[in-house]
């Protein structure tokens, strides 16, 4: 059995508005909740993701059999933002086992590695500009300080989205090994730290 799929997933984390005295609402659904994704959750990914990116680059990071075969390999290193039912947000990570992300990285899940390779970041296009993206990174690295094992996270973007992450606490560390036909891309590295600390204060 591999380190991670002995973890359990990560827990629903439920926001509600205040309800005013005398209203009540008609639904049982939670107002916003945070969650591991599960494969039933695959189409929703990849509508929103072809969504982001076909629009962007001509390219999606991850086809629907790869959301599928990462969100059942290691669904605990996902993380989709729901609101009243209805996926929102979502990022998709795996272990990776190296210094440097190599092609590999893109379709391989190394059960014993300590680096988080971040596949993407998708926001649905009707929930964009309110920093939800943000919101959500900010989550899921909090929940990666959970994980005793991970040491570091690592993503690759284009150089536009650089600033982006770089207000995430990524730091650039120079091109990418990897390319996709036309698209060069930064590397970016988080150092996971403070695991004892953040397990104290953060309930994990």
């Amino acid at each position: 059995m591999s380190v991670v799929s002995a973890l359990p997933f990560l827990k629903p984390v439920y926001m509600r508005p205040p309800i005013s005295p005398g209203r009540q609402r008609r639904h049982t659904l939670p107002a916003s909740e945070f969650r591991s994704l599960s494969p039933e959750d695959a189409i929703s990914v990849f509508e929103i993701e072809r969504e982001a990116f076909i629009s962007v680059s001509g390219e999606c990071p991850l086809h629907l059999d790869e959301v599928r075969h990462f969100l059942n390999l290691c669904p605990e290193l996902s993380l989709g933002w729901f609101e009243e039912g209805r996926l929102v947000a979502f990022i998709i990570g795996s272990l990776w086992d190296q210094e440097k992300l190599k092609m590999d990285a893109l379709t391989f899940h190394k059960p014993h590695g300590t680096t988080v390779h971040i596949h993407v970041l998708a926001v649905h296009r009707t929930f964009r500009q309110q920093g939800k993206g943000s919101i959500l990174m900010w989550r899921y690295l909090q929940y990666l300080r959970c994980l005793p094992f991970v040491r570091r996270a690592m993503l690759m973007c284009e150089d536009f989205l650089v600033p982006f992450y770089e207000k995430c606490g990524f730091k650039a560390q120079g091109p990418c090994e990897i390319t996709v036909g036309m698209l060069a891309f930064v590397e970016m590295q988080f150092p996971v730290r403070g695991h004892a600390f953040m397990r104290r204060n953060s309930g994990c």
